[in-house]
């Protein structure tokens, strides 16, 4: 063997070592830990345990990081009370560890469970409890806690209160709160964020802090600037909202056939404008129509905060190139509504919303743009041709207007407020594993996106936290991670809020313990 081989392998056998080291000595050091209030031998992970696995895959939403070649983490921490938080924490501190901490694992770019660097996973689902309040029209969730699960402990004890989050009933409460998800109901309500009224985090120090003890200038960052950069959060208190007995729900479809292009250019120019009780998506795919030649579909689901009659006069007024019917709604109360939405079958019962149990898993790229100024018919005309050549790459347009153009871009990290008549986003699934599949999908998205360049926002080109997209931008979390973290955290939040983010961080978390490949990064002059 030659010395330079022999040189290799005593550094490879010696990086390896350490690497084993350090994983052993952090896992003693969680077992031996003076936090503990419980045992927490039981709560770890590693690839030696049968279950190790089963666990890691448990709460990966997106099949591009399930690949045998996708790093895996070196254990995964299962905590079962407070003090597995802390010492967790406390330990990889220590032992130089990196943490990515995970709840519902929606996270589109896997961050929460995904790293190149060796790391442990942090995992919140046994943090699922939810205290619901209606006499204070409040309730306290978990941030392991499920979208669903939450809807229905509030269904539990009233069927005229709600929260405004997402449709979709596995994700996390964590994430999508901390990154100021949003649903149905954003623009009667607003954001998840604007209706959060306290929150615990555990600090870099392992401490247990709530609104209070925070300060401001914290929970402004927690409520949409992301919790993960800035620490664990355990809970969030949230105001709960009105909503009627019986809400309206339809369907519409349109190809190119019957208009799409003017059904498009009119949504455009009203969607933002209409009575803040109703929301209309519009999503673009396309589809094969009688002869079997590719044409666009527009689809628009919608929900209403009213009766059908009521409905239908103020889309008769506002809307009438969708050509509502009657026909085409359903009355229901608000938990079917969103069982409803996410295409479950017609009566299941509120229970479905409890399983933790996507309905299905996929490949997926998401990306997103905000759009503030109508696009025109030619325009659309262009769009639409480029998504028939691509084939894939599927459109949803988001309404803005109503509550959300009313509330200060500066109130929370999100900024995305007056001025913007819709959020898109852009989604690709596909069946197929391995790289090359990722590699070809993903590059049809990226092509739809740069096309879409004239439609939408520029200076900076914004985009949504919760719709994670390493393309816009990554830190390496070194020197050069205030820079790096500029590129898409202006995008994201806007400047004035960015730099309020990063001046939170430095004072939190001046280390930058708490980091992922699109964390907040600290100023240049906190690091040690």
């Amino acid at each position: 063997m030659s010395p330079f081989a022999l040189i290799f392998l005593f550094l490879f056998s010696h990086a390896f070592a350490t690497s084993n080291n350090a994983e052993q000595n952090f896992i003693q050091c969680l077992i031996d830990s003076p936090e503990l209030t419980t045992p927490i031998a039981g709560a770890i992970y590693t690839p030696a345990n049968a279950s190790f696995s089963t666990v890691l895959q448990a709460y990966i939403r997106n099949l591009r990081f399930n690949e045998s070649t996708t790093p895996k983490p070196y254990t995964i921490v299962t905590a079962l009370d407070l003090s597995h938080v802390q010492a967790s924490i406390k330990c990889a501190k220590k032992h130089k560890l990196l943490m990515k901490t995970r709840s519902g694992g929606h996270d589109y770019e896997g961050l929460s469970y995904v790293a190149d660097h060796p790391f442990f996973i942090l995992d919140l689902f046994n943090f699922r409890s939810i205290n619901v309040s209606i006499e204070d029209e409040t309730a306290w969730v978990q941030t392991g806690a499920t979208l669903g699960e939450l809807y229905y402990r509030i269904a539990e004890k009233s069927n005229t209160h709600a929260f405004p989050a997402g449709v979709c009933p596995t994700v996390g409460v964590g994430g999508h709160i901390s990154g100021a998800g949003y649903g149905n109901m954003m623009r009667k309500y607003g954001l998840t964020v604007d209706n959060v009224i306290d929150a615990e985090i555990v600090d870099v120090n392992g401490k247990l802090l709530n609104r209070e003890s925070m300060g401001e200038d914290l929970f402004w960052a927690i409520t949409g600037g992301g919790g993960v950069s800035f620490g664990v959060v355990i809970s969030y208190k949230v105001k709960l909202v009105r909503v009627p007995e019986k809400v309206t729900v339809f369907q519409v479809r349109r190809t190119s056939e019957q208009n799409v292009t003017d059904v498009a250019y009119r949504w455009l120019r009203v969607a933002d404008k209409l009575d803040n009780n109703l929301f209309i998506r519009m999503v673009f795919d396309v589809v094969n129509n009688t002869n079997g030649a590719k044409t666009i579909r527009a689809s628009f689901p919608s929900l209403f905060l009213g009766n059908t009659t009521t409905l239908i006069n103020i889309m008769d007024k506002s809307f009438p190139e969708l050509g509502l019917q009657r026909s085409d709604c359903q009355e229901m109360n608000w938990t079917q509504s969103v069982l409803w939405y996410y295409n479950f079958p017609p009566g299941s019962p509120d229970s479905t919303l409890l399983s933790r149990i996507p309905r299905s898993l996929t490949h997926l790229k998401r990306k997103s743009d905000y759009v503030k100024n109508p696009i025109s018919r030619q325009g659309l005309r262009f769009i639409f041709r480029k998504m028939v050549e691509l084939e894939r790459p599927g459109l949803t347009f988001n309404p803005y207007g109503g509550r959300m153009a009313e509330i200060s871009e500066f109130a929370k990290p999100f900024p995305h407020r007056a001025g913007n008549i819709a959020k898109i986003q852009y989604a690709l699934d596909w069946s197929e594993n391995g790289v090359a599949a990722a590699n070809f999908y993903v590059n049809l998205t990226r092509v739809l996106h740069k096309y879409m360049t004239p439609f939408v926002s520029k200076s900076p080109r914004e985009a949504f936290l919760n719709y994670r997209d390493l393309d816009i931008g990554v830190t390496s979390n070194g020197k050069n991670s205030f820079l790096e973290g500029t590129v898409y955290g202006v995008k994201y939040f806007k400047e004035a809020n960015f730099k309020r983010l990063v001046k939170v961080k430095s004072m939190v978390d001046p280390d930058n313990f708490f980091r992922n490949e699109q964390s907040i990064p600290t100023l240049p002059s906190s690091r040690k």
